[in-house]
């Protein structure tokens, strides 16, 4: 309780404690009622497909809307697939950027890639789609697919024609998309290592080499991990670059060079011609799983962090 004889000004600014907590707590409730909303609409607007097709809509690959057939099996496959090629490649690649722009290059190299980093991070991602339809597919069908058709053609991964769009082009859009985003995190996580610890490790005489691996990287292993699971759950939902590269086909083929599809272009494609309840309520289920997907991806990274915080004593 204020005191009696304490002046208006100074009670005014003592409420604005109150204030403030239950401003910040509205606000962390809004975002726990939008997650919790956007939930229930979407098994509300699915129910219909989900009464119909039950847990078989994830396990067929069947899509026809023509005879009321849908199945989930061919986008998330497409999904899945595409999400991990990305991820192969763009969190190494990525790592690499960020310690050469943090521990080797000079200040004003440093200042350059970065900004264009952070203007490739900024970039939307249909300018991707486009040049990866005008651009890189080309080059795939021409060069990158006979290639890999040449030298490791005996595996099914790299059998068919080579038709620039796919599988492997949708992955590879993927990873050049999402690659700016997570190299410029870790380079922020890499600056923010003290730099007294780096001095101590050099004072000791480990070499470059060894400070990066033993100090950098495991101070900023926290940031890298959520860095990378930025970037993926970026790359799951990710829409229009992926329309545009990935080919649309409701068939699962072992092989990269084949045409498949997502969750996301799968949406994007079909859901202005989805004048039927019933498949415009499968869309939404296919909705549905992406969004359960995601919280998934999520939960298995705070577990995942969780045990190597406690694996390293607390450190991380």
């Amino acid at each position: 309780m204020a005191p009696a004889n304490e002046s208006f000004p100074a009670a005014l600014a003592r409420s604005g404690d109150p204030v403030f907590k239950w401003f910040t707590i509205s606000c962390a409730g809004t975002m726990l009622m939008l997650l919790v909303g956007i939930f229930v609409i979407l098994v509300w607007r699915s129910n219909l497909s989900i009464r119909k097709f039950g847990f078989s809509f994830l396990l067929s690959q069947e899509w026809n809307p023509v005879i009321g057939e849908f199945g989930a099996l061919s986008s998330v496959y497409g999904t899945v697939v595409s999400t991990v090629i990305a991820m192969l490649l763009a969190v190494p690649l990525s790592l690499i950027i960020a310690l050469f722009l943090v521990e080797l290059a000079p200040q004003s190299i440093s200042r350059i890639i970065g900004g264009a980093i952070e203007l490739l991070a900024a970039i939307p991602s249909i300018i991707y789609g486009m040049w990866g339809l005008f651009v890189f597919a080309p080059l795939m069908a021409d060069h990158v697919q006979p290639f890999l058709g040449d030298i490791a053609g005996w595996l099914p991964l790299f059998q068919g024609p080579p038709m620039g769009i796919g599988m492997l082009t949708a992955g590879l859009i993927l990873a050049l998309m999402i690659l700016p985003f997570i190299s410029a995190i870790c380079r922020d996580v890499f600056r923010m290592v003290p730099a007294v610890v780096k001095e101590s490790a050099y004072g000791v005489g480990a070499t470059t080499w060894e400070v990066t691996r033993k100090v950098t990287l495991r101070y900023g292993a926290r940031g890298i991990i959520g860095g990378a699971f930025l970037g993926l759950g970026r790359a799951l939902g990710e829409t229009m670059a992926v329309t545009f590269v990935i080919g649309n086909d409701h068939t699962i083929s072992p092989s990269l060079f084949a045409p498949a599809n997502s969750i996301a272009s799968t949406l994007a494609n079909e859901f202005t011609e989805a004048f039927d309840p019933l498949y415009l309520s499968a869309l939404i289920e296919l909705g549905l799983v992406l969004f359960v997907l995601t919280l998934i991806v999520q939960l298995i990274a705070q577990i995942w962090l969780n045990r190597m915080r406690k694996a390293a004593g607390g450190g991380l």
